[in-house]
């Protein structure tokens, strides 16, 4: 059975702060950014070059539920982390140095607005199935 992990809620305070952030900042796609109402609000993001996007909301049961910035270490893996580190702080983000885990792993951590955390994740023997 195949199963695609094709969306992950991210709790956020404020909506329209985390959709400047992802795509302003870091020039993710805004797939859909969807008001129903005054009570919901919904965006849908997604990293350039992913088959998974984001949901930044408000009003919607369950996801409101979430404490914002509770999210911990969802990783984007990258050919070149080095490079990936580079082009966030480029977009005025604070990046942790790298860290090189042995056997081609590398990662550098960086946060959102909210304290949800990203890890930028290189797996050397990942690299040919990346462009830049």
């Amino acid at each position: 059975m195949h199963m695609k992990l094709e969306l992950v809620p991210i709790p956020v305070a404020d909506v329209e702060r985390a959709r400047a952030f992802y795509a302003d900042q870091l020039g993710w796609v805004v797939d859909h950014n969807t008001k129903v109402g005054d009570s919901v609000h919904m965006i849908q993001l997604t990293p350039p070059g992913s088959a998974c996007s984001i949901l930044i909301s408000r009003g919607l049961p369950g996801i409101d539920d979430m404490q914002a910035g509770s999210q911990r270490a969802i990783h984007l893996v990258v050919a070149d982390v080095a490079k990936a580190r580079e082009w966030v702080i480029s977009r005025g983000i604070e990046v942790s140095a790298i860290t090189d885990h042995g056997r081609g792993v590398k990662d550098a951590h960086f946060r959102d607005p909210d304290g949800n955390t990203w890890v930028l994740q290189e797996m050397a023997w990942r690299t040919p199935e990346f462009t830049e």
